[in-house]
Formats: structure tokens, C-alpha cells, sequence
């Protein structure tokens, strides 16, 4: 139930809070002083559309916020739950359950199992049939939802079956189309004929090719200063040192590090020889460098940002042309347990359709047994297994008198015992049933108009069913 409403800036509301109790809260007052604002702002509590012309005049915000007792509901902090809604003129919105932001659609979602809002014109959805199979699952009962768990869980089972059939190239067309374009990217890749490490060593050949006579210069220049000059000058060194390295150790061992020396010399004498020798390039081997790279960059647009992406997405699409090959045996044996499941479906259907029926002949009964307007006649019915704690009724006694005025008072009563009831009303009948009463006024202070709420007590309730009882506009 709620246990707090707190309202600002909603129309002609500056500020109200209201402490409310269990059972029939019954609102009464002037026509005109915000008795609908009320009704109003806890819709926009619930998530409901929130135009910025309700924002009282001069303020910059609206703000609602509702405490809840509810000790059973998983999102309760020692039973209590804060919901609030804050709405500014530049369009930030604000929504917060225990403190924590949500989504407008979260608030909803969520608000739908606090609070159900009836209407002077909720008669019409009533009267709507895309309404009446919710109202009569809710009086058969929890016996009806194990039934529609499993329907429901099939019903997710074909869905995915068939977007499965659908991922799987259900269309003939669609699946020759598919493997036509995966065989032949598949045939460019595997004619190409990459290797990894391919584009890098093309790359290093073509840059050589660029810079030929450049590097072609510079290794002959460092050819002759190695070969004629350092290695006969090394040579030389070391056949003097031979000549005393008999006489001290230390001079054998200098003389071995040179003879070392005197090696690799040699051997990066022949690596550089070598080098000049393959750096002569024909113009046909300057063309195949190049078409080849042009080929990799190609295929490097279309399938990958590297050689080894190209590589793995030609695995891929390998093994989606041998999966698309084999598909119509997938596809047959999903079809068949689609099948399986819709003949399944059908039985549970057929079960929730004589349930249904056999009840709705009852649910028939009582509804005409009813004298008062047929919602809450269907509210009564059905109290026992609607789970909303809070139930508000705006004005829905528009209309009636006498003996029917009668009946929906004493419905009224009885879906309080139950549930939390916030009604505005016009009927002494209601008023008097009411377990607290609530006169709503209006005052005028300069150019500002404000909403008053004040609590009735007995006298001041009995005071309250007499004027409205005369027909009384205002209250003395």
C-alpha cells in the first residue's frame, strides 16, 4: 500500500503530502481544486506521459514521489519502496526506485504490479474484447499458469526453430545464391596461394628494387674496404703477433680473438658479395612483385586487414559451404520438430480453451448477478486473485444514484479489505464507506491558486456527506 504521497508542483498543486492508511481512502472537495491531479501525478508516477504544461506556472520541475509497504516484494527495504519522478521544463526526467535511476519504461514496467488506475471511460476497455481473455485468466486462476508457462515455453521453441530455418538459407534461392558467392570467394583465396609472411618479404624485395643502385654502390664500396683493405690488414697483424705468441700467453690469446676476428670478416665479406650478386633485378621481376602485391591488396580489401585473416576467413567460408551443402538434412529434421512442438501446442491450447470455457460460464453468472457498473462487479469477482495492491478509481461513479449508488459503495468496501483504494468521488454513499475521508480545497492568494488537503475527522466527515449529500458546491 502506499503509505506516503508526496506531490509538488503538479498544476495548481504547489506542494502537498498526504499520510495514507490501508483500506477505502475516500477524496471529496471542490470542483476544480485538484482532486484529478492527484489521479494525474500518480499516473505520471507510473510511468505514464508527462506533458511539460502540467508544470505549475513559474516552476521550473514537477516532482512526485510515493512511498510503498509492501514486506513481500523483492525490491523492499524493511518493507518500504520509494518510487519517484522528477520532470523538468528542458526535458530531463528523473526516475528513481530506492534511490536508484531507472528508465521511464522500467518505472512502468515495475509500477505495473503496484498501481492500477480506473477512469470514468475505463468501462470502455472493459467492453473491449482484446481485454476479456486477461479478465477471465485472472479468475480461473494459478491452475491456468502452469498451462501457459508451457505454451509459452513452446511457443519460444518454434520461434527459434524457425529463425534457425531462416539463418539456414530456408529459401532454395536464397541458399543457392549464398553458396554461389561463397564458392567462388573461396576459389579466389585458394588461387591466390598465400603463405604468411608473403606480403612483408614483397614489400622488403620491392623497397631493394627502388634503392638497386643505391645499395648497389654502397655494398661495393663496403666490399673493397673489407676485402682489400680490412682482412689484409688483419692478416697482416695476425702474422706478426704469431711470431711472439709463444712467449706470453696473453699474446696467444689476443692472437686467437683476431684469428676470430679474422673469420667473421671473411664471412661478412662473402654475405656482402652475396648481396651484390641478387641485387640485379629484371623489369619482368619488377612486374611480378608488383601484381602480386596488387593481388594481396585486393584480396586484403575484401576479406581481411592481413594474409593470416584472409587465410582464416577462407577456413571459415570452407566450412560454411560444406554446413550450406548438407543443410536441407538440418533443415528437414527442424522441421519436423517444429512440427512436433505445434501438434504439442495444440493440445495445451485445446486444455487452456476448455478451462477457460468451462469458467467463463461461471465468470458470466456472477458478472450479471451485478447491479452496479460492471468493472468493479469484474474487480469484485476478481479480487481474490488480482495481485495489485493499490487500486484508484477516478470518478467512476459519474452517472449513478439511488440503488446503484448503493452496490458500488459496498463494492468498493469489500475490494478494500484486500486491496489499498484511493477513489474520488462525488457519492455521499462512498463517502460514508470510506475508511478515511479527504477533502480537497482550492485557495487564492494574489494571482496563485493552491490545492489544500486535509484529513476529515468524524464531525468534520459527517459535515463533509451532509454538503455533498445537498448538492453543495464548497464546503462551509
Amino acid at each position: 500500500m502506499i503509505t506516503n504521497l508526496h506531490i509538488k508542483n503538479i498544476g495548481i498543486i504547489e506542494e502537498i503530502n498526504i499520510e495514507l492508511s490501508q483500506g477505502l481512502i475516500v477524496l471529496t472537495g471542490e470542483t476544480g481544486a485538484g482532486k484529478t491531479l492527484i489521479i494525474d501525478s500518480l499516473s505520471i508516477l507510473c510511468g505514464n506521459r508527462f506533458p511539460k504544461e502540467i508544470i505549475r506556472k513559474g516552476e521550473e520541475y514537477s516532482f512526485i514521489e510515493a512511498c510503498f509497504y509492501e514486506p513481500n516484494h523483492e525490491q523492499s527495504i524493511e518493507g518500504n519502496i520509494i518510487v519517484s519522478r522528477e520532470v523538468h521544463h528542458n526535458g530531463r526526467n528523473s526516475c528513481k526506485i530506492n534511490g536508484r535511476m531507472v528508465t521511464v519504461n522500467e518505472l512502468k514496467e515495475f509500477m505495473k504490479s503496484m498501481i492500477e488506475i480506473h477512469g470514468q471511460n475505463d468501462n470502455q476497455d472493459l467492453l473491449s474484447a482484446r481485454y476479456h481473455l486477461n479478465y477471465l485468466d485472472g479468475f480461473v486462476g494459478e491452475n491456468l499458469i502452469p498451462l501457459k508457462q508451457e505454451y509459452r515455453k513452446k511457443y519460444e521453441q518454434v520461434n527459434q526453430i524457425k529463425q534457425k530455418l531462416k539463418e539456414n538459407y530456408g529459401d532454395e534461392k536464397e541458399r543457392e545464391r549464398q553458396l554461389d558467392l561463397l564458392k567462388y570467394q573461396a576459389k579466389e583465396i585458394q588461387e591466390a596461394g598465400l603463405t604468411k609472411g608473403e606480403e612483408e618479404e614483397l614489400e622488403n624485395k620491392r623497397t631493394r628494387m627502388a634503392n638497386a643502385e643505391k645499395i648497389a654502390k654502397n655494398l661495393q664500396e663496403a666490399d673493397i674496404n673489407i676485402s682489400e683493405n680490412a682482412i689484409e690488414c688483419l692478416s697482416t697483424a695476425i702474422r706478426a703477433l704469431e711470431k711472439i705468441e709463444q712467449l706470453d700467453t696473453e699474446y696467444e690469446t689476443i692472437t686467437s680473438n683476431l684469428k676470430n676476428s679474422y673469420y667473421e670478416l671473411q664471412e661478412m665479406a662473402r654475405d656482402i658479395n652475396h648481396h651484390r650478386e641478387e641485387i640485379d633485378f629484371d623489369e619482368e621481376e619488377r612486374n611480378q612483385v608488383e601484381e602480386r602485391l596488387d593481388l594481396i591488396y585486393s584480396l586484403k580489401r575484401k576479406y581481411g586487414n592481413t594474409i593470416e585473416e584472409i587465410i582464416q576467413y577462407g577456413n571459415k567460408i570452407e566450412n560454411e559451404i560444406e554446413h550450406i551443402e548438407h543443410l536441407e538434412e538440418n533443415n528437414q529434421k527442424l522441421r519436423q520438430q517444429q512440427k512436433q512442438i505445434e501438434e504439442e501446442m495444440n493440445i495445451l491450447a485445446q486444455k487452456l480453451h476448455e478451462q477457460r470455457e468451462e469458467k467463463a460460464k461461471q465468470l458470466n453468472q456472477k458478472i450479471n448477478q451485478e447491479l452496479s457498473r460492471i468493472m468493479l462487479a469484474i474487480k469484485k469477482v476478481l479480487a481474490d486473485s488480482d495481485k495489485t495492491p493499490v487500486l484508484i478509481f477516478d470518478e467512476i461513479d459519474t452517472g449513478i444514484s439511488g440503488k446503484a449508488a448503493n452496490c458500488v459503495a459496498q463494492k468498493l468496501k469489500h475490494i478494500a479489505k484486500t486491496h489499498q483504494i484511493l477513489c474520488i468521488s462525488h457519492l455521499p454513499n462512498i463517502a460514508a464507506m470510506a475508511d478515511e475521508n479527504y477533502y480537497i480545497s482550492k485557495k487564492i492568494k494574489g494571482e496563485r491558486t493552491k490545492t489544500e488537503i486535509k484529513k476529515l475527522n468524524e464531525k468534520q466527515t459527517i459535515e463533509e456527506i451532509a454538503r455533498i449529500s445537498s448538492g453543495e458546491k464548497n464546503a462551509k
